[in-house]
């Protein structure tokens, strides 16, 4: 029986986690996520396609753990979890005191500063998570992304359908943003400081005549501000959060330059 087979059946049947053939696919996609071979989401062509089962074993992944204690240097750990180790190997660099959990993939490159990743997140290559900045499960982050200080980074696992939060590659984002619930940062966009984005966020490109106006999508190369939008309600008419975008990044501000360049240039704080 394959492993995605055996996955749906113990999802519709909670009874089969007490077989050890279950646990043994459950944690065989795990580790498979820890080493990146298996991802929660995957790009095809200009979609990104949700791969539920998988999302299914993590959530499975939980009954079938112990609660242990875990020492890490002076820290100490009770969860059902296990941390990422063999940081060296993987060409990690963390500094203390991140932590990631075990089915999170972080590629080569990356690094780590005093930060948390989730399981099921999958981090691309020579991105920064900078200080307490969150990475949820599921999430996608892209290679050369910066996620600066305090960044929040939702995750999802339920519903099955939903679609994790996606940051393309080389995008930049501003200190204390949160970006959650599937939103899409397309790639090499630049998202200032305090920008709040959900799946069903107004996004409105403000630099033609007439304003147009994405939903949970941020396209390629756009530099997005905070902003709101005036709506109606049976009390009266009242502002609501939005994100503008206000410009494009320029062909000179590429990957060798600062990504704090593109919003300077846009007087946008950081």
């Amino acid at each position: 029986m394959s492993i995605k087979l055996t996955i749906e059946r113990a999802w519709e049947n909670r009874e089969l986690l007490k077989l050890d053939e279950t646990k043994a696919a459950i944690r065989a996609v795990i580790d498979l996520l820890d080493k990146g071979t298996y991802r929660v989401a995957e790009r095809q062509n200009d979609t990104w396609i949700v791969n539920e089962w998988i999302k299914k074993a993590i959530v499975l992944y939980f009954p079938i753990q112990k609660m242990e204690v875990h020492e890490v240097g002076i820290f100490t750990y009770h969860d059902k979890m296990t941390l990422k180790n063999n940081y060296q190997e993987l060409g990690v660099r963390v500094v203390p005191p991140a932590t990631a959990r075990y089915g999170a993939f972080i590629a080569p490159g990356v690094i780590l500063m005093p930060s948390y990743v989730n399981i099921g997140a999958h981090i691309g290559e020579n991105t920064m998570i900078d200080t307490w900045a969150t990475v949820g499960s599921c999430a996608q982050i892209g290679q050369d992304v910066h996620l600066s200080g305090g960044v929040g980074i939702g995750g999802v696992l339920e519903p099955l359908q939903a679609s994790p939060v996606i940051i393309e590659d080389g995008a930049f984002i501003g200190s204390r943003a949160i970006i959650v619930e599937g939103a899409r940062i397309g790639s090499r966009a630049v998202i200032g400081a305090g920008v709040v984005i959900t799946g069903s966020s107004k996004i409105i490109d403000v630099t033609q005549e007439k304003p147009v106006e994405y939903k949970g999508f941020v396209p390629a190369n756009s530099v997005v501000i905070p902003g709101s939008v005036l709506k109606e309600f049976k009390s009266g008419s009242y502002h609501v959060p939005c994100a503008l975008i206000i410009g494009s990044r320029k062909e000179s501000t590429d990957l060798k330059t600062s990504l704090n360049d593109a919003l300077r240039d846009n007087n946008v704080t950081v």
